[in-house]
């Protein structure tokens, strides 16, 4: 049934509950997971004129990057769960990270995306937006919300 499983994760709480919720998947289905992390380096200095070291942020961002992979990975790992990991640099103008998201879950193939939602609502949610919203609207894939507490 679902053989790989893919996972955003961002280092949130509600990002990790997704994570634990992958990991039981993956461990009653025998399954692999690809934990997935994509950094908006144009959307994130683009509008604001006081980064004069873009690229010191930009490199700051994937090492952060890195650490929310490798920090999951690292969960997965002592719960015995075959996992990789990928991060993904989104460095083209108009490219947005549920899409990037969905576009890597085609690409690996996964059978189903797993990421954690806050479940905002009302002016929040309209400001903010969702990555998980986002995610449920382009992925040909199924998308598993988990909620945070």
């Amino acid at each position: 049934m679902y053989k790989h499983i893919l996972v955003a994760v961002d280092g949130s709480r509600t990002s990790e509950l997704a994570l634990q919720e992958a990991i039981n998947l993956a461990k009653a289905l025998k399954s692999q997971l690809r934990l997935v992390h994509a950094v908006d380096e144009i959307g994130s200095t683009s509008f604001n004129p006081e980064y004069t070291q873009p690229a010191e942020i930009l490199q700051s961002m994937v090492k952060a990057g890195r650490d929310v992979l490798d920090q999951a990975a690292a969960v997965t790992a002592e719960a015995g769960v075959e996992t990789d990991t990928k991060l993904i640099e989104i460095n083209t103008l108009g490219r947005r990270i549920p899409e990037v998201i969905a576009e890597e879950a085609e690409a690996w193939p996964a059978d189903i995306v797993v990421i954690g939602t806050h479940g905002r609502r009302g002016l929040s949610r309209m400001f903010l937006g969702s990555v998980a919203e986002g995610i449920g609207r382009v992925s040909t894939k199924p998308v598993l919300l988990v909620r945070g507490a």
